[in-house]
This record gives structure tokens, C-alpha cells and sequence, in this order.
């Protein structure tokens, strides 16, 4: 006789905002399951800050650079927060301010932590690119690399190479990144 499996109980978006905020856990919403995990050491701060200081002129023109930028990839069941995220101006200024950013970051980057795997930065980079990103970028403390997938290909840059910024032009070279 087959014996029924437990199935997770998914939750929306809107559950999950009645859920009781918890001291020093971030949460997040994947696929209708919360997520936690506490908040990042200062190295993970500091790579963001380094991300977010030389992008945000470059990218002035076209639109916003934020870090823990948060957004719904998809409408019931996502709720995440970039790491550092390149918005559109006309995608930020259309953002309902009682809500999130509907649709990925056009630019998302993820600073891995020691918890990060890779089957889940492949499936945050299909999530993400399926859903309004036009690169992913995963910077790696430990490697000191910066690998950035889009729709074409994946490219990882390291210490003495500069990544082309195709969103809104210019470089960044990788040893800005982990100075």
C-alpha cells in the first residue's frame, strides 16, 4: 500500500507579511517556503559597499543602484532581496511604494556567503533571468572572482580584469571589488 508524502505548505506573499518579524533572522520568501538565515558578516557588507559606491554613478543615467533592493520575481510566491540591484529609473519610479519591485532587478548580484551552493546560484540565476534580469552576477569572496551570467553565455572575471557593464556602460574592474 502506497503511504501519501507531506507536501510543504506553500504561503503567499501576503502570508508571509503577517508572519511576526524575528530579532537578527532575515527572511525571505522562495517558491511559497520562508527562507532564513542571520544577518552577514561585516565582509559581505563591505564587498556590497564597494558594488554599490562605483556603480551608482555609472548607472545614474539609466536608473537606480541599491543594495537589499527588495523584489517579487514572481507575483504570489517571491519575495527576495538583491544583495546589490540596477534598476530602471521607469521600473523604480512605477514601483508601488506599499510594495516591492515587480519582476527581478534588471541587474541582480548575489555575495556568496559560506551557506551559498551552486545547484541554488543556478537556480536563482534561471528565477532571476526568466523574470526581468538581464545579468546575474555572483561575486565570490573566497574565489575573488565575479562570475556574470545573462541569456547568452557566462563569464568570470578575476583579479586584473575589468567587467564590461553592458547594462549602462563603462567597466569595473574586479580588484576594486576585494580591495
Amino acid at each position: 500500500m502506497a503511504t501519501a508524502t507531506a507536501r510543504p505548505i506553500l504561503i503567499t506573499v501576503a502570508q508571509y507579511r503577517d508572519l511576526p518579524e524575528k530579532e537578527d533572522i532575515i527572511q525571505e520568501l522562495h517558491w511559497g517556503q520562508v527562507v532564513e538565515w542571520t544577518q552577514p558578516k561585516m565582509r559581505h557588507v563591505k564587498i556590497q559597499s564597494r558594488l554599490v559606491r562605483p556603480l551608482r554613478p555609472k548607472a545614474e543615467h539609466l536608473g537606480v543602484v541599491e543594495s537589499e533592493a527588495p523584489f517579487r520575481a514572481l507575483p504570489e510566491f517571491e519575495l527576495r532581496a538583491a544583495d546589490v540591484a540596477f534598476i530602471t529609473q521607469q521600473r523604480w519610479d512605477a514601483a508601488d511604494d506599499e510594495d516591492n519591485l515587480s519582476g527581478s532587478p534588471e541587474l541582480v548580484i548575489e555575495v556568496l556567503s559560506r551557506s551559498n551552493t551552486n545547484p541554488e546560484m543556478k537556480e536563482k540565476a534561471a528565477l532571476f533571468l526568466s523574470t526581468g534580469a538581464q545579468e546575474f552576477w555572483v561575486v565570490s569572496p573566497r574565489k575573488k572572482t565575479v562570475t556574470v551570467i545573462s541569456s547568452q553565455d557566462t563569464l568570470v572575471y578575476s583579479s586584473g580584469q575589468k567587467i564590461p557593464l553592458t547594462l549602462f556602460g563603462g567597466f569595473l574592474s574586479v580588484d576594486e571589488i576585494f580591495s
